[in-house]
């Protein structure tokens, strides 16, 4: 199986031994993003404005790797405290069009950098 990472300077940098993304078998696997401005390296305040970033983030790695948010088919969502979840997804159904994706979303404790949100994907590369 042939894998290869995706990189962008438009997103966060991997802040360990991970890619941002890796393409394989015509899938795109996202690694977490979380809402650090890529150009501050500032995490963002509030759960709106870092599920923001942290989607916008994915949307760029996307764009890196040759697809785009309308390509996601699976998302995880990892919140500091589950009674964030609401807020979260006000601003996460803005990112997604119908069919939406598949999505898991759950309490997980403490996040890198002391985030309140974190998010993964799976994506379909376009035929």
């Amino acid at each position: 199986m042939a894998r290869d990472a995706v990189h962008t300077d438009k997103a966060p940098g991997a802040i360990g031994p991970y890619s941002q993304a890796v393409k394989a078998n015509g899938f795109v696997f996202t690694a977490g993003q979380i809402g650090v401005d890529p150009v501050t390296g500032e995490l963002a305040e509030g759960i709106e404005a870092q599920t923001r970033q942290a989607l916008e983030n994915i949307k760029q790695v996307l764009e890196a790797a040759g697809t785009n948010m309308d390509n996601v088919v699976k998302t995880t969502v990892f919140l500091g405290n589950i009674d964030d979840f609401a807020a979260m997804n006000e601003v996460y159904v803005t990112f997604f069009s119908e069919p939406r994706p598949a999505r898991s979303a759950f309490q997980a404790g403490h996040l890198p950098r002391g985030a309140l949100v974190e998010i993964e994907t799976i994506t379909k590369l376009p035929d």
